[in-house]
């Protein structure tokens, strides 16, 4: 399996102009010691070597930068370098200079099964030219072929020693490739996801904006359901009432619990299209708001009511108040409606952790089960209290039977006031 040609930083040059250079190097060292070490025939020997190493090499210039590393045609161009290389050293063994460049290329040139045998071909060169005698043949001594031996040892060594810091260095380049390939796929990955968290923090953003218009609206639904729905319910029954007394005492005195019902209502429309807290509430206590109820509902009604706080009273958070206050109102509009009461009692208690009221009527009941959707019956009834009470982490229980009567109790937890 070949690989494409490695674009290492800063040696591209060397493996291309260092054949050249080593060359030159080798042949002009040669040239100088030509006269001590080399035979006439020797020089014109290696001139005529040298000459083919130059054309060799510039015959493989350009196909070297087109082959992959490594390959069959790199095989050949690397053995018959070396074998020039070897044959130069043994004219002059200053051309091992030039031999030298084997150390450098083999992992480029030579697949790791022929790698060792190209490193021990230079490495025999190296060791040949420096015990070998100048110009004449290869060591004809037993100390020369020790001389031969060590060096063929050492050379032998180093080159297993680069092989092996090329394989190393091999290695972590292509760890190095895989770690920045996964870190551009890891960056491709995160864009992606960072554009599909836009889209959806856009989508959310949307869906928010519905809920939150959705909110207001069942706001001020509800809030026109307890005040204006209630106040104009008042209204016409007082005026009701009027028309039919004789009296014109009683029948004023009806009209003007309709005015006061009237102004009444239409100071809470305000404070709902406001989002303020209900108007009882601003300068009273909770069981002062709820006794004002009670006194407003008494008026309008037959049934008697008893109002009881149990515990220490305390300012509760608004929307805890506020919620309560709502309910309770709600709770007797629903009794004047529906139950045909004789009597009703509201009661709210402070416990250590939570306020419950509760709202008991003993009127003609009803079946929970058979209540009719909202949108079957009109207006908000027993879904908005629920929805109320759900609003401030709290929940309604409804006890009732027809013809038993209905008791109402909301726990809600206790939240202070803290301003």
């Amino acid at each position: 399996m070949t690989e494409a040609p490695r674009n290492e930083p800063g040696w591209p040059w060397f493996y291309r102009w260092g054949p050249y250079v080593l060359l030159g190097l080798g042949a002009l060292v040669s040239a100088v010691t030509a006269g001590t070490l080399m035979s006439s025939s020797a020089v014109y020997l290696a001139g005529a070597l040298t000459a083919g190493a130059l054309l060799w090499q510039l015959a493989w210039d350009r196909r070297l930068r087109e082959l992959p590393e490594p390959s069959r045609g790199r095989t050949v161009y690397f053995a018959v370098r070396t074998g020039i290389a070897f044959a130069l050293s043994l004219l002059n063994p200053f051309f091992s200079v030039y031999a030298l460049m084997g150390y450098f290329d083999a992992s480029r040139q030579l697949s790791r099964a022929k790698r060792r045998w190209g490193l021990l071909a230079v490495a025999m060169t190296l060791a040949g030219s420096q015990s070998s005698t100048p110009g004449g043949p290869p060591p004809d001594s037993p100390e020369r072929w020790g001389v031969f031996a060590a060096l063929l040892a050492l050379h032998s060594s180093l080159a297993l020693i680069l092989d092996r810091f090329n394989d190393q260095t091999t290695a972590q380049q292509r760890e190095q490739k895989a770690a920045i390939d996964e870190l551009e796929r890891t960056n491709a990955r995160l864009a992606q996801a960072l554009a599909e968290n836009e889209a959806l923090q856009a989508q959310l953003l949307v869906q928010a904006r519905g809920a939150g218009r959705d909110d207001e609206r069942r706001r001020l639904a509800a809030e026109i359901h307890d005040t204006l729905a209630q106040g104009l319910t008042g209204i016409i029954t007082q005026l009701q009432a009027g028309l039919d007394s004789t009296d014109h005492d009683s029948a004023r005195r009806h009209v003007e619990r309709a005015a006061a019902l009237a102004r009444y209502s239409l100071g809470e429309a305000r404070r709902s299209v406001h989002n303020l807290a209900p108007g009882p509430l601003e300068h009273r206590t909770l069981p002062d708001a709820l006794q004002e109820a009670a006194a407003r509902w008494s008026v309008t009604s037959t049934a008697r009511l008893e109002l009881t706080v149990t515990g220490v009273a305390e300012r509760l958070h608004e929307e805890i108040e506020a919620t309560l206050l709502r309910i309770t109102e709600e709770a007797l509009g629903n009794v004047a409606k529906h139950a045909d009461a004789g009597r009703v009692g509201v009661t709210l208690s402070y416990l250590d952790d939570e306020v419950t009221l509760d709202v008991r009527d003993d009127g003609r009941g009803f079946d929970p089960r058979d209540v009719p959707p909202r949108s079957e019956r009109g207006g908000f009834g027993l879904d908005g209290m629920r929805a109320r009470a759900e609003r401030v982490a709290g929940s309604i229980e409804i006890e009732s039977e027809p013809g038993g009567g209905t008791a109402l109790a909301v726990r809600v937890p206790l939240v202070r006031n803290d301003s």
